[in-house]
């Protein structure tokens, strides 16, 4: 069995998507040990309650800095002796230690198509405005690796969803979300709990 550990920021639909793969079967052998949010009072820990899933906040508010917070962070995920980290919509740029300490074992999903429309400053519905602004006729939801960088760690996933005319960032983030991001994440956490996924000259493997 495979215990993870999901943090979220805000509504936790990815979130959600992981629960429902799980108590359908379609992810099996995992077990969401804990869901870790750095914001209080979203719906994310709704759905962790409803679910029956221990949840944390661990808030940089709460914090005097940013390197307490971020000790904080990384000891309270370490309590839940996770095998996998999964970041499902975390708005949090994360240490260099807790990618240390969770090398190849930290997967996130991203609302583009890496290497576009990605790294700082590229989140949330920035991403499908800027996605908009470019013109661009097909995006889509990347699952990759963590590692120092800014949505630079390795691919695992990916799935393109087209851009329609009159599309809102509202709009596509919702068809993304729906047509991508649901799919290839809970497919990665399978992936990796099979122990299908191999990391080899910076590039993932997949081994059917």
């Amino acid at each position: 069995m495979l215990d993870i550990v999901v943090c979220v920021s805000g509504g936790g639909t990815n979130l959600q998507a992981i629960i429902d793969r799980i108590k359908a079967g379609e992810i099996r052998d995992v077990r969401i040990a804990a869901v870790i949010s750095n914001n209080y009072g979203v719906k994310a820990l709704e759905r962790a309650a409803d679910a029956g899933i221990e949840a944390k906040v661990v808030s940089p508010k709460d914090f005097e800095n940013r390197a307490l917070f971020n000790e904080a962070l990384l000891e309270t995920v370490k309590a839940f002796k996770p095998g996998l980290v999964v970041l499902a919509g975390f708005l949090v740029n994360i240490p260099e230690a807790f990618v240390r300490e969770y090398k190849g074992r930290i997967i996130n999903i991203h609302p583009s198509l890496i290497p576009s429309f990605c790294g700082v400053g590229y989140y949330g519905l920035k991403v499908h405005k800027a996605v908009l602004e470019r013109g661009v006729k097909v995006t889509g939801a990347t699952a990759h690796f963590v590692d120092e960088g800014t949505d630079t760690g390795p691919i695992i996933l990916q799935k393109a969803v087209n851009v329609m005319d009159g599309d809102t960032p509202e709009v596509l983030q919702r068809r993304v979300m729906e047509q991508a991001e649901w799919e290839i994440l809970p497919k990665a956490i399978s992936l990796f709990a099979q122990g299908k996924l191999e990391i080899k000259d910076g590039k993932v493997l997949i081994n059917e």
